[in-house]
């Protein structure tokens, strides 16, 4: 059902997403969807799910440096792949286990470089929201460099972020409180 739900946005533009419209690619009736996605957001939900299964898996037996550049390198995929879709990761919550995979995985790398707790939600999302919007803007045709200097561009991203997440590790405990776990 997912992947129907996928090939119907990339053929026609998420606005053609619908119960029925899935439904009529599958060959069922609109109510046996109802079943597996509750409603439109449901499967909009499953969408998310669909896109964020495409990015690669955490290896804890690597280095986090090179675990992290890897999920970096799996988001610009999914975005070239998905150009338009990937914009919904904007835009909707990670509901459901599998599309809280990759959260969960970048959150681990951080734990494992020795970010204190306090500071690996936060982080880890804003980690997401700048590599994804930097792989939104290439996918998007934002970026007009070549593509040698968008790869420079990401080569940077990646320094700055291993450098800072190095940073938090060693500084420990003397960071800031960012807001209650309630906040996170």
């Amino acid at each position: 059902m997912l992947d129907a739900t996928l090939e119907l946005a990339e053929e026609r533009g998420l606005p053609a997403v619908s119960m029925r419209a899935v439904a009529d690619r599958l060959g069922v009736t609109p109510m046996a969807l109802y079943r597996y996605v509750g409603d439109k957001q449901g499967l909009l939900d499953g969408l998310v799910e669909r896109l964020l299964q495409e990015m690669p898996d955490d290896d804890p037996a690597l280095p986090w440096q090179d675990r992290l550049r890897a999920f970096g390198a799996g988001a610009r995929e999914v975005a070239r792949r998905h150009p338009e879709l990937f914009l919904l990761l904007f835009t909707r919550p990670t509901v459901t286990p599998e599309a809280r995979r990759p959260r969960n995985s970048v959150q681990a790398m951080l734990r494992d470089a020795g970010v204190p707790e306090e500071i690996v939600s936060p982080l880890q999302r804003l980690l997401d929201t700048v590599g994804m919007g930097l792989a939104a803007s290439e996918a998007g045709g934002r970026f007009t460099a070549a593509p040698q200097e968008i790869d420079e561009l990401y080569a940077l991203a990646e320094d700055m972020f291993i450098s800072a997440i190095e940073g938090y590790a060693a500084r420990g405990r003397d960071l800031p409180s960012i807001g209650s776990p309630a906040d996170r």
